[in-house]
């Protein structure tokens, strides 16, 4: 593909997009206009696929069931002028994607699985891209009718009428804050609560310990000392016995050995080779002598101590106990203890963590009641200027009888709210429920708009909120996917000027079935499919003004144009530009 052209166009819009193989589109150039662009054709000839590619720009979900049938990959992309945007520039500049006025965003969809985005030529996440999306184009379709059916929705609709957004995320922000700080003091509870229960037997071991006392390397010198306690008279006789034969005797062995060496004095005189041997017998003597006084020694230390044998027995029993509860070494039991010593260093530690945590929740609680409190009142305040506004746009679209109120559960409280019932209420949004009340004819009490709207009532109430909203809207891009749902005649006629009014705040893309919406466009596009080499794609031409006219025709007639009906359809067409005019 030959890809988008640089543009220079003023404001923000959408100016190009290019869709290739995707769905039954083979390739799909479409360049974009101020105003009011119309998109009709034939139902099924692809407008919706259009919609659904340019949601993927957006950050939408991709699915490679999106891909052209025989193709690898989809891609789709959409330039867009952002002159005069600042706060998209700085969005931009954070995210580190180069920029100049002109923004290109690029989605492809793989089979393989690598699917990826490019914002003006730098691979992007996708995050980036669902952050920057809502900011570019705001769709609005019959899913977004469906939201209207759901109360919960009508107070983000409220808050954005009242610019109230920011004020909300803030309070959404220290909604957050407060439920993790509760849940932080919950597990500290949990966890004092535990250590609690294990505070007496904890506090009991410690005691243990600390009453018997171990030292490292006590069992060794004990299990020593016991031993030879216990073969005390044993060890005496062996000694004694040794020290008397070595020692003492009249035939003892020292006695035998000086009697040769003076013997062997006199032989090596007689034959000096002999001196050799006595003077190793000397040394031998002297040995003799040594061990000998050691045995005496030794038999010195020997305690034959009953008492002192229970006592070694019993200290090895206490010891031996402390190590089948606590640690195979005495090492391992003064460690054990320490770990208690700690644990009950840490309870008193987050008994004042939690003291400290929940002084934050009650200060935290008050901001957050207050917060919550201001933000309900403005939501209040703003009610009527909603309500107000809403009638006078559903009046504008032949609704002129319909009151509509904003419903609130619980009626403001100017005089503060306690921390017990605020807090009792709150949710991430704040202390307000709301919902939006109708009564569409006159003398009919005001019901939940979920419950009475008609189709086509509830198409020219969301059109009238998107008006409202829209004059404000950061986005300057508005998609009405199939606005036109349940509405005919002189509602369509209306509707259809509605829309062609934003087109002085916004670029309007609209995609609709009825000619009355359909003449109000700037520019007119239509959708249509054809087949070729056998296969079906999708094409999408910019109408002249007779090719419009013809258009139009086919919307008021159907298949078969008529005179007639080309004639209605250039009334139609020139009152537009006498309005205009």
């Amino acid at each position: 593909m030959g890809g988008i052209p640089a543009i220079s166009a003023g404001g923000m819009m959408l100016v190009h997009l290019v869709i290739t193989d995707f769905a039954i589109i083979k390739h799909l150039d479409l360049a974009l206009r101020e105003g009011l662009n119309i998109l009709s054709g034939e139902t099924g000839a692809g407008k919706s696929i259009i919609i659904t590619a340019i949601n993927l720009i957006l950050g939408g979900r991709s699915s490679a069931d999106l891909i052209r049938t025989g193709c690898s990959e989809a891609v789709v992309e959409g330039l867009f002028d952002l002159t005069g945007t600042p706060g998209l520039t700085r969005l931009l500049e954070e995210a580190g994607i180069p920029f100049n006025g002109d923004l290109l965003i690029k989605r492809t969809i793989s089979r393989g699985g690598r699917n990826r985005v490019f914002i003006n030529g730098s691979l992007a996440a996708l995050q980036t891209l669902s952050r920057l999306g809502p900011r570019l184009i705001s769709i609005s379709g019959q899913y977004e009718h469906q939201l209207l059916l759901r109360p919960e929705n009508h107070l983000y609709l409220l808050d954005r009428f009242s610019s109230l957004e920011d004020e909300r995320a803030e309070l959404g922000r220290l909604f957050d804050r407060h439920q993790n700080l509760k849940g932080e003091i919950t597990s500290l509870e949990e966890e004092i609560k535990t250590q609690k229960e294990r505070e007496e037997l904890t506090r009991f071991q410690i005691q243990e310990i600390e009453m018997a006392g171990p030292v490292p390397g006590e069992d060794d010198l004990l299990e020593e000392e016991k031993r030879r306690l216990q073969h005390a008279e044993e060890l005496l006789d062996m000694v004694s016995t040794g020290y008397q034969d070595l020692y003492e005797s009249q035939d003892s062995a020292l006695s035998s050995v000086a009697h040769c060496v003076k013997a062997l004095e006199k032989g090596s005189k007689i034959a000096p080779e002999l001196a050799s041997v006595k003077t190793a017998l000397t040394d031998i003597e002297a040995q003799i002598e040594d061990v000998s006084f050691a045995l005496r020694d030794f038999r010195k230390s020997i305690q034959l101590d009953p008492q002192r044998l229970n006592q070694v027995v019993e200290r090895l029993d206490i010891l031996n106990r402390l190590k089948r509860k606590y640690g195979a070494t005495i090492e391992d039991i003064l460690r054990f203890k320490e770990a208690l010593a700690s644990r009950m260093f840490d309870l008193e530690n987050r008994l004042q963590q939690i003291g400290r945590l929940s002084r934050q929740l009650n200060d935290l609680q008050s901001a957050l009641v207050q917060k919550a409190g201001d933000l309900s009142r403005k939501r209040h305040n703003g009610a009527e200027g909603f309500r107000t506004a809403v009638e006078t746009e559903l009046r504008q679209l032949h609704m002129q009888d319909t009151r509509f109120r904003v419903r609130f559960e619980f009626p403001p409280d100017h005089d503060g709210i306690s921390a017990e019932q605020g807090l009792a209420n709150m949710r991430p949004e704040g202390l307000d429920r709301l919902e939006f009340m109708i009564s569409p004819n006159p003398g009919e009490k005001l019901r939940p708009l979920s419950k009475i709207a008609s189709g086509g009532e509830l198409s020219r109430i969301m059109l009238a909120i998107r008006t409202i909203l829209s004059r404000t809207a950061s986005v300057e891009t508005v998609i009405f996917d199939e606005v036109d749902a349940g509405i005919s005649g002189a509602a369509a006629e209306v509707v259809g000027k509605k829309i062609a009014s934003l087109a002085a705040y916004h670029q309007i893309v609209c995609i609709t079935h009825l000619p009355q919406i359909a003449c109000q466009g700037n520019t007119h596009f239509v959708v249509r499919k054809q087949v070729k080499g056998g296969r079906t794609e999708a094409a999408i031409t910019e109408l002249s003004t007779e090719a419009r006219t013809r258009e139009l025709a086919r919307l008021l007639g159907g298949r078969d144009i008529t005179p007639r009906a080309l004639a209605h359809a250039r009334e139609m067409l020139q009152g537009r530009v006498a309005c205009e005019a």
